[in-house]
Formats: structure tokens, C-alpha cells, sequence
């Protein structure tokens, strides 16, 4: 498509919003028409990043706009530049009104959404360490759109806002307090999915239920599990990065601190190979030495014991984190399960709540095998739903809020 070949969708004075989520090897992104009901317009994953065999692929409304297509991308301004220019090569000028970024950590200062500024991305700089993985290649994400597009508002949706104001006592790390005031401490992650679970639960469920004592269980290639009592998060298991918590696709999630120690002592393994065994090379890779992917895994784990070791700890330490935030709540009147795997793979949520009845947690099996949206038994005392979460919708809800577009709360 040349530039001025623009999509037969485009209609003018329409205001479209753009979401941008950048990982550390992909850029996910998703298009909105700000108008009630929010509407999606397109959807889009460039990923491989780094890698020979990249692909760039789009599924919109309009069959025609579909496309999948490799391509070697190396690097993250490679990926945002091809992004780019499929931008202005499929809209006019004017009709994309914002873009909103997912940003992983803004510190102790960030956290409400809001219009990214040059003093913020500076900032943001400073505050590289707190994410290593993540931070860099998002502020540059922030930067690419900000030099192609200089007039176009960017809203920055920060992941750890939905944690901001967890309990003091949740919040503290037990090291020396001095750190405390560096800004070290529990962030939590994974916040704009909750945002969006809670939102949705009182859409299909009422406010009742959303205001209950619930348990978000996002498990993907990240995984996090979430404490919330009348819409706030308690607590939540990833804590100053999103390595803590659970073991993950590739994070170890947490182990004993004296571990780094250890390898040193014994391997002279450096700060920066740990880093990077924690967060690439560990959890159910790591265990199964197979692959990150808990499909692959439940495939082989009858004929593998490493794919099957690694399947049971994942199921296990889930378990482990659900009974203890149930402590922080006093109670639990529902278990939420989202993310890839916590949508998408019904042993792992029977694994999960397996030996629960104690708490109240009675699955239906029939109803779990079959993706139900509600999956636990009828005299369960405990609710168990399957929620699929929608972290775009979100970013675009939270960037039309920002700027005062005609979106309503009622939407989501």
C-alpha cells in the first residue's frame, strides 16, 4: 500500500486512538474509535524482534486489511520505524488522535495516566534500573512516535498504578530503611489488567461481586496473583520488578536471596549473568529445560518427567500465593483466572484449585474443560470465573480519559 492509498475504513473527522505495548521482543498495539462503545477497529503484533524470522501481522474489521508477513526486524527502533510507516501509509492526517503507551514502571512519582511530557521521559530515564528489561525500550517506543509525530498527544498508562496505594505493610521490603526512601519497595504489576478484571467482573457480575474480596490470577508468560477488597489491591506476589512472585515463562520468580551469593562464591557467576539467568533462562524453562511454553508442556509431561516437574511447581507455587493473599483478604468470595494460560488451559486451573475445597473452591470439571465462563461448581461457596483480560481496551479507556474524549466508564 503506497501513502496515499489510505484504508477504505477511514472516515473523516472520526478520532482513532492507538495502543502501544512493547516487550522486551514484541510490540503489541490495537486501534480504537473513541466513540461509546469504545470500538476496536484492528488489532497487531510485531514480534521476533532480534531474531532472523520476524513477522508483522494485523486482523482488523475489514477482511481485506488482514495481513501476516515476515520480516527481520533488529531491533526495537527497527520495529517502531516499520510500525511507523504503516501508520501514515493507512491514515489520513489528523484521524489518529492519540496513542497510548502501556509503561511498565514509573517509580514512586508516576502512576495515574497522563500526557507524556520531555520532563517525564527524562525521568523515566533515570528510572531505567528499577525495569531493565522493559523501561529502555518503551521510553524509546515514547521518543520514535514523539520525533515522526511531533504534534500527536502520547498518554503514558503506567502498570503499576493499580497497586499504588497498596497497605504500608504491603508495601514494605524487610531490607534497611534508608532504600525505602529511594523508592524501593513492592510496585505490583500486571495493574492494568487487574484495572480492566475488575471492571469487567461488575459488568457481567455487578458491583456487588467486583467490590468482593477477589483474587486476580493473570497468568502468562508473566504471571502475577492479586489480592482486591472493594476494587483496591491488598497485595499482590510480583513486587520492585516483575521477577518476584510466581515462577513464570522465563522468570524464576522469587528464591532465596542468598542464592546470588552462591553462584558467585561458586561459579563466579556476575550480577549481570544472574540478572539474565532470572529473567531468560529460569522458570518453566528453566525446570523443564524444553521450552517456556505451558502448552508444549502439557503435551510432553507424560512423557518427559522435566515438562511435568516444571507444569506441578507452576501449579503449586500458584496455589501457594492464592492461600496466602485469601489470609490477606480474611476470606475470598472469588478466584479470577486470565492470561494466556489462565484463560486457555483448563488442567492448569484444576491443578490450581485442587485441594481448595477447604477455602471453599469446588470447580466443575465439564464446565472448566469447556472454557465456561464461570467454572466452579454450583454449591461452590467461592466463585471461580475465567475473565479474558484486555489490556488495549484499558490503555484506550484510560488515554480517551485523559484527553476528554466522548467515551463513557460505562463501556468497558
Amino acid at each position: 500500500m503506497d501513502k496515499t492509498s489510505k484504508s477504505p475504513a477511514a472516515r473523516p473527522g472520526r478520532k482513532l486512538v492507538l495502543t502501544v505495548n512493547g516487550g522486551s521482543s514484541s510490540i503489541k498495539f490495537a486501534l480504537f474509535e473513541a466513540v461509546e462503545p469504545l470500538h476496536r477497529i484492528l488489532s497487531g503484533r510485531i514480534e521476533g524482534i532480534g531474531l532472523p524470522h520476524g513477522k508483522f501481522a494485523v486482523q482488523s474489521d475489514h477482511a481485506a486489511e488482514n495481513f501476516s508477513r515476515t520480516a527481520t526486524i533488529a531491533d526495537h527502533a527497527a520495529a517502531v520505524n516499520l510500525l511507523m510507516d504503516w501508520i501514515e501509509q493507512r491514515f489520513a492526517p489528523g484521524e489518529l488522535a492519540a496513542v497510548g503507551h502501556r509503561v511498565v514502571h514509573g517509580g514512586p512519582k508516576y502512576w495515574e495516566p497522563q500526557c507524556i511530557t520531555p520532563e517525564m521521559v527524562a525521568e523515566l530515564h533515570q528510572l531505567s534500573p528499577f525495569d531493565p528489561e522493559h523501561l529502555p525500550e518503551e521510553i524509546l517506543l515514547t521518543e520514535a512516535f514523539h520525533r515522526r509525530f511531533p504534534h500527536l498527544p502520547q498518554i503514558a498508562c503506567f502498570d503499576t498504578a493499580f497497586h499504588h496505594n497498596l497497605p504500608r505493610v504491603a508495601q514494605l521490603l524487610p531490607i534497611p530503611r534508608r532504600y525505602d526512601s529511594r523508592g524501593v519497595r513492592r510496585y505490583g504489576f500486571h495493574g492494568l489488567s487487574c484495572a480492566y478484571l475488575v471492571e469487567e467482573l461488575a459488568r457481567v457480575a455487578g458491583g456487588e461481586a467486583a467490590n468482593g474480596r477477589l483474587i486476580l490470577a493473570h497468568l502468562g508468560n508473566g504471571a502475577s496473583v492479586t489480592a482486591v477488597r472493594g476494587g483496591k489491591s491488598l497485595d499482590t506476589s510480583m513486587s520492585f520488578t516483575p521477577t518476584a512472585g510466581l515462577p513464570m515463562s522465563t522468570r524464576s520468580g522469587d528464591l532465596d536471596p542468598g542464592l546470588g551469593w552462591y553462584l558467585w562464591r561458586a561459579e563466579n557467576v556476575t550480577a549481570k549473568q544472574f540478572h539474565q539467568m532470572i529473567n531468560h533462562e529460569s522458570g518453566l524453562l528453566g525446570v523443564s529445560e524444553i521450552s517456556p511454553d505451558m502448552r508444549e508442556l502439557l503435551m510432553r509431561e507424560n512423557e518427559d518427567v522435566r515438562a511435568a516437574e516444571a507444569v506441578a511447581l507452576f501449579c503449586y507455587q500458584a496455589k501457594k500465593w492464592i492461600c496466602a493473599l485469601a489470609g490477606a483478604l480474611e476470606g475470598l468470595d472469588m478466584l479470577v483466572f486470565s492470561g494466556g494460560i489462565g484463560e486457555n488451559a483448563p488442567p492448569v486451573r484444576e491443578r490450581i484449585c485442587a485441594g481448595l475445597e477447604f477455602m471453599g473452591i469446588r470447580l466443575d470439571k465439564q464446565q472448566n474443560a469447556a472454557g465456561a465462563g464461570i467454572v466452579s461448581a454450583k454449591d461452590s461457596p467461592v466463585a471461580v470465573r475465567v475473565i479474558r483480560t484486555d489490556e488495549e481496551k484499558i490503555i484506550a479507556k484510560m488515554t480517551c480519559r485523559v484527553l476528554a474524549l466522548n467515551v463513557g466508564d460505562k463501556n468497558l
